[in-house]
């Protein structure tokens, strides 16, 4: 699992390569910690070449947004794959997350 880190404007852009599961969700959730600690309240996760997302992944992905919510922050997803986005769907998080087919029209919305 690679995870890079940009700014965009006031939007700070995660981006996740490879699988995240069960061994690679510590490294996601320090990633998070760190941005909150930072005070960032927008944030992009761009999944283009995410691969798998474990139950594991699902709940970093979770814990984050609760944790940005009670700052009114935002975490929103982009670019996920047809096997990823199902995953999403199956359990019930597209309804949790923003989902944005492109990493423009996330970053326009935020």
């Amino acid at each position: 699992m690679e995870i890079s880190q940009e700014k965009s404007n006031d939007v700070a852009v995660i981006t996740l390569k490879g699988r995240l599961n069960v061994t690679t969700t510590a490294e996601l959730e320090k990633v998070f910690d760190k941005l909150f600690e930072d005070g960032e309240t927008k944030v992009l996760v761009e999944c283009r070449e995410l691969e798998y997302i474990s139950s594991a992944g699902l709940r970093a992905l979770l814990s984050a947004a609760k944790q940005f919510k009670k700052v009114s922050g935002e975490i929103a997803l982009s670019g996920l794959s047809q096997n990823v986005k199902q995953v999403f769907e199956i359990s019930g998080f597209t309804s949790i997350f923003p989902i944005y087919a492109t990493r423009d029209e996330a970053l326009k919305s935020l």
